[in-house]
């Protein structure tokens, strides 16, 4: 399969970049199937600023520091503690379980 160099709009800053004939092979031999979407230099800003969200897209947790409540271990936990209600590590939390 011959390929061409394509412009391309970035998503992200609108400027238009080259999808080069060698990038696109590349691609192809990885099985990639969509153009991208953004340039290099969007690309770069965006995996160097941790964008808050994990590799498939969905925003992280916001965790809250807590100490267990069996081992007074310092941990974080993806839910904001109330009430007095113990809060256990990930380790005590299975062996209560």
């Amino acid at each position: 399969m011959s390929f061409v160099d394509k412009s391309i709009q970035c998503s992200d800053c609108g400027s238009t970049f080259t999808f080069s004939a060698s990038e696109q092979e590349l691609f192809a031999q990885r099985g990639y199937t969509n153009d991208p979407k953004r340039c290099q230099s969007c690309r770069a800003t965006r995996k160097a600023q941790g964008d808050g969200s994990s590799s498939y897209g969905a925003p992280r947790r916001q965790m809250f520091p807590v100490v267990c409540a069996a081992c007074g271990k310092q941990t974080e936990v993806p839910f904001e503690p109330r009430g007095g209600r113990p809060v256990y590590c990930r380790d005590c939390y299975t062996k209560a379980k």
